[in-house]
C-alpha cells in the first residue's frame, strides 16, 4: 500500500482523523472500498465509475483520497443544493480535520450572480410599478454594499423564478463583458478569477455542459489545468448534456430580447427609433409563432421529421417563422444604427444575429443524427440535439491533453475575457509538497482521472446504462452496496387489488389506499406521481377527504423549499408540538434530491411503474437506433429507464440506520408481468408485504414504534 492509500485508509478508520474531528463519522466498508478505487483511479488517471447506494458515505469516500493526492480538482454536482453543501460544509470541514493548506471556489452559472450593470438599469424598467417590486429591490441595493461573492443564493425572500431576478442577473446572451462599465467589479468575473486561482473548485453539470458548448464562464479553462474531475450526482449527466450540446429556440428568448430592446432603447436612445413599434411587432409575431403549434392539453413534445412539428399546420408554420425572422431582421437594423452608441446597443445586435441563425436553422429539415422535435405549453421551444453526449464526452476523457472540442489548441476569447495578458498563467497545478516531497502515487502530467457517482447509475452489474450514452464503454465500473439492513428497516407492497395504471379509476383508488393509510399514520406520506394529471387528482381527493389532523401538501401550490420545509417539520401522531400530520403529492423534482431521515417520513407511495413516456421524440429517436442496431428498445432502453427512475423514488423512505417505513407500488406490473422481476431486483432487498391486512398491520406498528408505545 503507498503512502496515498495509506493516508487515505487511515483517514477513514475507527481511529482515524474524522473519527475524532467529524460528529457522527462512522467507518464503512463500503466507503473505504470506494475511497481506495478511487485513489488508485487518481494516481494512474482514466475513468472509474461508483454506483454507491444511500448510506455509503461517497462524498467522503471521493474528497478524502481527491484533497489528500495534492492534486488540482473539479468537483461537479446535478444541483445547487449539494454544490453549496460541498463548498460550505463539506470541504472545509475535511480540510480542517485533515490539515490541508487547500484553497476552494465555488463557481455557478452566470445568471446565479448580481450583475451590477442590469441592477443600475433596473430601476427605470417598467416592471418596477408595483411597490412591493421597488422595495424587494431597494433590498437588492442594500444587500448589493455588503455582499463579497454576488450570489443571490444569500438573498431570502426572492425566488429565482421572480422577474426581479431576471432584471438583477445577466445571462450569456445579455452580457456585456469587457465592455461593461461594473466589468472591474463584475461578481461572475471575480469568481471566475478566484475558481482560476484555487486548488478545488465546485461546479454544477448545467455549467459544464454551458460551458464546454460557449466556453464562456471559465471552466473550459479549468479542465486542461486540473488532473482530477469528479461528477457526482452522475445519473444526470446524459440529460443535461444532450440539452446543452444541441440547439435551440424559444419564445422565452424572444420575450427577453423584446424586453430588452424596449428598455435599453428608451433608455439610451429614445426617440432615434421606434423602439415601440419594432418591439411590439416582434412580440406580436412571437405570439403568433406560438400559436403555430396548436392548442395542447399540458405541456407535450411534438416529433419533427419534415419540415414542420407533428400535428402542426404546414402553412401556419411557414408563415409565422417567416414574419419572425422578418421581425428580427427589422430589429437588427434598428440596433446597428444606434450601435456606436453604447456597448448594450452591441450586445443586442449580436444576439438578434445569433436568433437569426437559429431561426434559419428550425425553418429547414432536421440534419444529420440527432433528433429534433418541439416543446409546447405556454411558451414554445424548439430543440435540435444529439441522442446522447458519448462522443463529445469520450474525445474529452480519452485524450486527457488535447484541446477541448472546438478550441483547436488556441484560447478562444470569451465575454469574461481579461485580456491576452490574464490567460495562459495556469498550467498544469503542480503537484503539492508535504515536508518538501511529492505525495506519493500522484500522477504525472497527462494522466486525468474522471471519476463518476451516484446511487443509482443501472439496473446491472456493468452500469450500462450510464456507461453507454456516456462514452465511458472503457471505464473501470464498480457498485458499492447501501449499509442499510433493508430487510429490517423497510418492506415493499404492490396492492393486488388496484386496477392497472390505464384504468381511468386507477388514480382514485391510489388516492383510496392513501386515505386508508392516512388514518393509521396520521401522515409522514410522500405520494410520487409520474405525470402532473395524476399529481392534481390525486392531491385533490386527499386535499377533499384527509382528515382534518392532516395536512396535503401538493406540488405547485407553495414553492418547492416551503414543502419540503413543511413536511421536514413532521407531525402526526405522538408530535409533542400537536402539530398535524403531513401527506405531500409530488411529481418530476421530488424523485430524487428530496432528503428525510428520521420518522418524518414512513411510507412512500408510488403511482405507476416510470416508464417513460412512448411518444417522446428523444425516447422514439434513441429506440429506434437501438433497433436498427440489433438490441431490443424495451430491454435495452425502457426497462433500465424505469429502473432507475424507480430506484431513486424509493430511495427517498430510507435516508439512516435508524429509518423504518414502507414503499408501495400502485402498479401491478411489478408483481405480475416477467419484467418485474427485473426491476424489483434494481430495488433494494426489502422485505415483501403480499396481502392488504399484513400491510395495514406494518403500518399500525410503525405508529407504534413512533408514537414510543
Amino acid at each position: 500500500m503507498n503512502l496515498l492509500d495509506q493516508r487515505v485508509a487511515e483517514a477513514l478508520s475507527s481511529q482515524g482523523v474524522l473519527a475524532r474531528a467529524v460528529p457522527g463519522f462512522q467507518p464503512r466498508q463500503g466507503q473505504h472500498e470506494m475511497a481506495m478505487a478511487v485513489s488508485r483511479t487518481v494516481q494512474a488517471g482514466g475513468q472509474l465509475v461508483v454506483e454507491a447506494g444511500t448510506g455509503t458515505g461517497k462524498t467522503y469516500a471521493y474528497l478524502v483520497p481527491v484533497l489528500l493526492s495534492g492534486q488540482r480538482a473539479l468537483v461537479s454536482t446535478a444541483t445547487k443544493a449539494l454544490q453549496d453543501q460541498l463548498f460550505s460544509r463539506d470541504i472545509p470541514r475535511l480540510i480542517d480535520a485533515l490539515g490541508l493548506p487547500i484553497r476552494v471556489a465555488l463557481l455557478k452559472g452566470r445568471s446565479n450572480y448580481l450583475c451590477l450593470h442590469r441592477m443600475g438599469q433596473a430601476r427605470h424598467s417598467h416592471e418596477l410599478s408595483h411597490p412591493s417590486s421597488q422595495k424587494a429591490l431597494a433590498k437588492i441595493e442594500a444587500w448589493a454594499q455588503s455582499t463579497r461573492s454576488g450570489d443571490m443564493a444569500e438573498l431570502t425572500g426572492l425566488d429565482e423564478r421572480s422577474s426581479l431576478w431576471q432584471l438583477v442577473t445577466s445571462t450569456r446572451d445579455n452580457c456585456l463583458g469587457s465592455s461593461c462599465p461594473s466589468y472591474r467589479a463584475c461578481h461572475v468575473n471575480l469568481a471566475r478569477k478566484e475558481a482560476m486561482a484555487s486548488d478545488v473548485v465546485v461546479i454544477n453539470h448545467h455549467l459544464f455542459f454551458a460551458d464546454l458548448s460557449v466556453r464562456e464562464s471559465g471552466v473550459a479553462e479549468l479542465l486542461p489545468t486540473v488532473r482530477v474531475t469528479v461528477f457526482d450526482e452522475a445519473h444526470q449527466l446524459n440529460e443535461i448534456g444532450v440539452h446543452f450540446l444541441g440547439q435551440q429556440l424559444s419564445t422565452v428568448q424572444l420575450h427577453e430580447l423584446v424586453r430588452d430592446v424596449l428598455a435599453t432603447g428608451l433608455q439610451l436612445a429614445r426617440g432615434l427609433v421606434d423602439w415601440q413599434a419594432l418591439s411590439g411587432s416582434l412580440e406580436k409575431a412571437t405570439r403568433d409563432w406560438r400559436l403555430s403549434a396548436g392548442e395542447h392539453r399540458g405541456a407535450v413534445r411534438l416529433r419533427w421529421t419534415g419540415q414542420q412539428p407533428d400535428h402542426v399546420d404546414p402553412q401556419a408554420w411557414r408563415a409565422s417563422l417567416q414574419a419572425l425572422t422578418q421581425c428580427l431582421l427589422d430589429v437588427q437594423n434598428g440596433l446597428d444604427m444606434v450601435s456606436e452608441l453604447a456597448p448594450d446597443f452591441q450586445r443586442l445586435a449580436e444576439r438578434t444575429r445569433e436568433l437569426l441563425q437559429r431561426a434559419a436553422l428550425f425553418a429547414g429539415e432536421p440534419q444529420g443524427d440527432g433528433v429534433r422535435w418541439a416543446e409546447v405549453s405556454a411558451q414554445l421551444r424548439v430543440v435540435e440535439s444529439p441522442l446522447d453526449i458519448a462522443q463529445a464526452f469520450e474525445a474529452l476523457t480519452r485524450a486527457p491533453d488535447a484541446p477541448l472540442p472546438g478550441q483547436g489548441g488556441h484560447h478562444i476569447p470569451s465575454a469574461l475575457d481579461d485580456g491576452p495578458e490574464g490567460h495562459g498563467q495556469f498550467g498544469p497545478a503542480p503537484v503539492r509538497q508535504e515536508g518538501g516531497a511529492p505525495v506519493a502515487g500522484s500522477p504525472g502530467v497527462g494522466q486525468r482521472a474522471w471519476i463518476f457517482t451516484s446511487a443509482t447509475l443501472g439496473d446491472e452489474p456493468s452500469l450500462r446504462w450510464f456507461t453507454q450514452p456516456c462514452g465511458l464503454d472503457s471505464a473501470e465500473v464498480m457498485q458499492v452496496n447501501s449499509p442499510f439492513d433493508y430487510a429490517q428497516q423497510a418492506a415493499v407492497y404492490v396492492p393486488p387489488h388496484l386496477p392497472r395504471p390505464g384504468d381511468p379509476d386507477h388514480a382514485r383508488q391510489v388516492a383510496a389506499l392513501v386515505l386508508e393509510s392516512l388514518a393509521i399514520l396520521g401522515g409522514r406520506t410522500l405520494v410520487l406521481t409520474t405525470t402532473l394529471f395524476s399529481m392534481r387528482s390525486i392531491g385533490e381527493q386527499l386535499q377533499a377527504q384527509a382528515d382534518a389532523r392532516v395536512e396535503v401538501l401538493v406540488q405547485g401550490q407553495s414553492p418547492k423549499r416551503r414543502l419540503m420545509e413543511r413536511f421536514r417539520e413532521g407531525g402526526g401522531v405522538g408530535d409533542p408540538h400537536g402539530r398535524p400530520g403531513c401527506v405531500l403529492v409530488a411529481s418530476a423534482s421530488f424523485w430524487e434530491g428530496f432528503d428525510v431521515p428520521g420518522d418524518a417520513l414512513q411510507l412512500v407511495v408510488i403511482d405507476k411503474l416510470p416508464f417513460p413516456p412512448p411518444d417522446d421524440p428523444l425516447f422514439e429517436a434513441r429506440s429506434q437506433r437501438l433497433t436498427q442496431q440489433g438490441q431490443s428498445a424495451f430491454a435495452d432502453h425502457a426497462l433500465p429507464e424505469a429502473a432507475v427512475s424507480l430506484k431513486q423514488g424509493a430511495g427517498r423512505l430510507i435516508r439512516s440506520e435508524s429509518d423504518r417505513g414502507i414503499l408501495v407500488v400502485c402498479d401491478t406490473r411489478l408483481s405480475a408481468m416477467s419484467y418485474g422481476r427485473r426491476l424489483m431486483r434494481a430495488l433494494p432487498p426489502m422485505r415483501r408485504i403480499e396481502h392488504h391486512p399484513d400491510f395495514l398491520d406494518a403500518l399500525r406498528q410503525l405508529t407504534k414504534e413512533a408514537s414510543g408505545f
